[in-house]
């Protein structure tokens, strides 16, 4: 499984993910990822939302319509 990761070791710190289509896979292990638009911490359990085209996170379904709405010019 691409998304398993050991609960047993405890990892700090932000994760660089390689998002792909419907999955993602943990590049450098860490906690969470950032939301590209709030900048807030997702934990990596939590990551729901993300572009495979810009290959960045989003906290909620609403941060990640700004983000398309932004690279649109609306």
């Amino acid at each position: 499984m691409l998304n398993r990761y050991d609960r047993s070791s405890p990892m700090n710190g932000e994760a660089e993910v390689k998002y792909l289509d419907g999955d993602f896979r943990v590049v450098r292990p860490g906690a969470f990822v950032r939301c590209a638009v709030t900048g807030v911490a997702i934990p990596l359990e939590e990551l729901k939302y993300w572009s495979v085209d810009r290959q960045e996170a989003y906290a909620t379904p609403e941060a990640a319509l700004q983000r398309f709405k932004e690279q649109q010019g609306a």
